[in-house]
Order: structure tokens, then C-alpha cells, then sequence
């Protein structure tokens, strides 16, 4: 094989060493770098991802936190308390019997005195819907406790009932309709054989 011409970089000195283009680079350094991007690079990727997803999934949001309307709790109706300082007055306005006298005893056996719960048949036998009447409007709440107490849907304020127990003490009116006549307490069985007008079954003569 013929030798190449001499060029200028074979009159340098051998110890002045190997500098400019013939100097090699340091492969370890460069390997590092690469190493060192590709980590960065890496944490930066994986970093949008999570933050997409999150803006995807409106964990994060960049406008103003939506109002949520606040729910007002609805009120609840409650019965007034029972109040026994009433006398009670009832009136049976079928023509069911044992109404009124089964009707008092469950206002009795709820508080209020015996002596102060009277009864009676009202002057019509045919009243629609029980009607608990009050006089004052202040009674109106003693009112609406007993209607609850005897399954009733009304009340009513008049003073064409008042004094009818007892004399000079407040006092509440149940006129006994259609509606409760199936509370009233079935009649007695008569025995077989037994005479029903209460006769002991003798012949005249």
C-alpha cells in the first residue's frame, strides 16, 4: 500500500498531544445527559397526564366554584299538646249507639276528668264529618290536639256551645259524624233462644 502525502497536521509535535478535531469525545458524560433528559422528560409527561385527567374528571377547575343551592328543610306540622283543663262536651250526630259514651271513655282514659266529659245525642242524626268546636280563639290549639286525639279532621270556633258541663270553665264540643260511626262499639249478642224484648217468655192468658 503507497503512503499518503504529508498535510500539515503531521508537522505537529508529538508532545504537544492530540487537540482541535482529532480530540475524542467522553463517551460517560454524554450517556448521563441522555439519561438525565430522558428522566426529566419522563416526570414532565407523566405530570400533564395526571393533571389532564384530573380537568377531565372536573377535579380541578379553573373558573369560579359553582354555587350550590342551599335546600331550606321543610317544616313539619305538629300537634299541639293535650290540654285536660278543657271540659268536653259530646254530642253523638248518627244514629250509631254506644258512639258517644265509647268516645267519651277515650277522652278520659287520655286525661281529662270524668266529672268534666259529659254526653249527649245531637239534634241531627245525620252530621257528616266529627266537628270538634272551640269558643274563644285561644282554645283553637286544645281544639285541633283533641281532634287529633279522636282521629278527627275538623274544627270549627263558635260559641253556640258553651257552659254545658261545667259552669264557667272552658270548654270543647265533639259533634260526632258519619265518619267515626264505625267506631262504635258493636251491640251486645243476645243469647239463642232468649227472648229480645226482654220479656222472660211467658204466654198471657
Amino acid at each position: 500500500m503507497p503512503d499518503s502525502a504529508r498535510d500539515r497536521f503531521d508537522e505537529i509535535p508529538h508532545s504537544q498531544g492530540r487537540v482541535g478535531a482529532h480530540r475524542a469525545e467522553n463517551p460517560g458524560m454524554h450517556g448521563w445527559f441522555v439519561l438525565l433528559w430522558a428522566l426529566i422528560a419522563t416526570v414532565v409527561l407523566v405530570g400533564v397526564g395526571i393533571f389532564g385527567a384530573m380537568i377531565a374528571m372536573d377535579k380541578i377547575s379553573f373558573g369560579p366554584d359553582p354555587v350550590v343551592p342551599s335546600r331550606t328543610p321543610t317544616p313539619t306540622a305538629t300537634t299541639p299538646a293535650l290540654d285536660t283543663t278543657f271540659a268536653v262536651f259530646v254530642l253523638n250526630g248518627t244514629t250509631a249507639d254506644g258512639l258517644a259514651a265509647s268516645t267519651r271513655d277515650k277522652i278520659v282514659n287520655a286525661g281529662f276528668p270524668a266529672a268534666a266529659v259529659a254526653t249527649a245525642d245531637a239534634s241531627q242524626q245525620d252530621f257528616p264529618v266529627t266537628t270538634v268546636y272551640y269558643v274563644n280563639a285561644a282554645d283553637k290549639a286544645g281544639a285541633e290536639a283533641l281532634a287529633a286525639l279522636l282521629g278527627a279532621t275538623k274544627v270549627a270556633q263558635s260559641d253556640a256551645y258553651s257552659n254545658d258541663v261545667v259552669p264557667d270553665q272552658k270548654q270543647l264540643t265533639v259533634v260526632l259524624g258519619a265518619d267515626q260511626a264505625a267506631n262504635a262499639p258493636a251491640p251486645p249478642q243476645t243469647p239463642s233462644g232468649a227472648p229480645s224484648d226482654g220479656s222472660d217468655g211467658g204466654s198471657e192468658g
